[in-house]
């Protein structure tokens, strides 16, 4: 299961995302970008943010670290933002919180080059789960000690919004042509022998009981949060087999120019860092030590 904490202080909300996320100091001293159960998507974004963030880190794709984060809505009395205030109101009990990383700069693609083998792994794992929110537009990925880190995945396995119609969905191509890492030539076959062959059902239903019970009950058409459960695996299951060869990887629909100024392209490029190599930090963020 995920390690669970405790929220002790609101510290800052975090506007880019619609979901109004916030930056939250919990009782193991650690800070997290914190998503809330209150928020308008609701309680299916954080099951998707479990189920496709804890996938990735099992594929070896460096992802933050993801907490459950127990609320006590009071911690939000002093916020001088009614919609903060109201957001925290609505969100008291178990929330999910993913690992604040210090100094991380967003992810741009004139400014940080990807290998084409770490590209095609990354765009085919985003056309498993069906990701729609990895675009050049809203690449959410971060360069943090010279790697590439992926965060929100709440926008993802979209057929779990409709779930009779989930099969029809998922079996439907992935257009990547708009993928943030499209133009670093992603080796999409290599990725698809490499990473397909783990995606098993035990994998699978190893993942899917990460997800807190009190995200999943109340599903209409499930009686029970196991049978729920069986539902993530099955498409997810179907699809890693054969999504590779349903993977659009056409001219991008507009011309990209950077927003990053000179100076910051020039110091953000991968460098090898002192204390971490990206083998291991992939596996472990060291985050007691940088927070």
């Amino acid at each position: 299961m995920l390690t669970e904490v405790t929220a002790t202080r609101y510290v800052t909300p975090l506007r880019e995302g619609g979901s109004l996320p916030g930056i939250v100091e919990a009782d193991d001293l650690g800070t997290y970008v914190m998503k809330f159960t209150g928020a308008g998507q609701g309680r299916k974004t954080l099951v998707a943010e479990v189920v496709c963030g804890e996938l990735a880190r099992r594929l070896r794709l460096r992802v933050p670290e993801l907490v459950t984060i127990q609320l006590d809505p009071v911690i939000g009395l002093s916020e001088p933002d009614q919609e903060v205030q109201e957001l925290l109101k609505a969100s008291g009990g178990l929330n999910l919180g993913m690992d604040y990383l210090p100094g991380s700069l967003g992810f741009d693609p004139l400014a940080y080059e990807v290998d084409a083998a770490e590209a095609g792994r990354v765009v085919w794992f985003d056309a498993l789960i069906n990701n729609v929110d990895r675009s050049w537009r809203n690449p959410n990925m971060l360069v943090w000690h010279g790697d590439l880190w992926l965060i929100d995945h709440g926008a993802t396995m979209i057929w779990h919004h409709n779930w009779p119609g989930a099969a029809a969905s998922a079996a439907k191509p992935y257009n990547a042509s708009d993928h943030a890492l499209a133009p670093f030539g992603p080796d999409v076959a290599a990725a698809a022998a490499e990473l397909a062959p783990l995606i098993t059902e035990e994998l699978l239903t190893e993942v899917t009981a990460l997800v807190p019970d009190e995200w999943l009950v109340d599903e209409p058409g499930f009686e029970t949060t196991d049978a729920l459960r069986r539902a993530y695996v099955e498409p997810l299951l179907a699809r890693a087999a054969t999504i590779h060869e349903r993977i659009v990887l056409d001219a991008p629909a507009a011309t990209k120019p950077s927003r990053a100024p000179g100076w910051l392209t020039d110091h953000i490029k991968p460098w090898p860092h002192p204390t971490r190599n990206s083998q291991d930090s992939s596996q472990d963020p060291q985050k007691d030590a940088d927070r």
